[in-house]
C-alpha cells in the first residue's frame, strides 16, 4: 500500500531540491500516478520576500510554477518503481497556459492541486491549480521528463 501523504522529509528523499529552492512542504491526497495536493507555506521571511516588492512582498508567479513542477515531480517519484527512478530527476520541460489570477501574498498556505494529464515513456504532462483558502490564484500545464542524473 502506498502512502497517501508525504512530509518535507520524504518528499526530499525523492527530489534534489534543498532550502531555500525546495519550495513544497508536504504532499497529500496522492492518488497513484495520477493526483495530488501539495501545500506551500508562504512565509513572511521567504527568500524572495525582502525584493518582491519592499513594502509590498508578493509571491513571484515563477516560483508558483516552480513549485507546481515540484509537486508533479515528488507525485510521479512516489508512484514510480524505486529500482526505476534510482539515479533519475524529474526536469521542467515546458509550461503552458500558465494564468496568475490573484497576487499570493505570504503568510498563507498554498494548497497546489496537480494532476497528470498523460505520460509517454519518460514524458509527462500536468496540469494544476494554486489556491489560498479555496480562492483560485494561478493554474498552469506543464510538461516534465524522467532523466539519468550525472555522477
Amino acid at each position: 500500500m502506498r502512502k497517501t501523504e508525504l512530509n518535507k522529509k520524504e518528499i526530499e528523499a525523492l527530489l534534489p531540491h534543498r532550502e531555500p529552492m525546495l519550495l513544497i512542504d508536504k504532499l497529500t491526497n496522492i492518488v497513484h500516478l495520477k493526483s495530488a495536493t501539495a501545500i506551500m507555506y508562504v512565509k513572511k521571511n521567504g527568500f524572495y520576500v525582502q525584493g518582491h516588492f519592499p513594502g509590498q512582498p508578493v509571491m513571484p508567479g515563477v516560483l508558483i510554477v516552480e513549485a507546481f513542477g515540484q509537486a508533479a515531480a515528488a507525485l510521479t517519484a512516489h508512484g514510480i518503481d524505486p529500482k526505476e527512478y534510482a539515479n533519475k530527476l524529474v526536469y521542467l520541460m515546458g509550461v503552458d497556459k500558465a494564468r496568475f489570477r490573484n497576487p499570493v501574498l505570504p503568510d498563507c498556505e498554498l494548497r497546489l492541486e496537480i494532476e497528470a494529464i498523460r505520460s509517454h515513456g519518460r514524458v509527462w504532462k500536468y496540469k494544476g491549480t494554486a489556491k489560498v483558502e479555496g480562492k483560485r490564484m494561478a493554474d498552469a500545464e506543464w510538461s516534465a521528463t524522467i532523466v539519468d542524473r550525472k555522477e
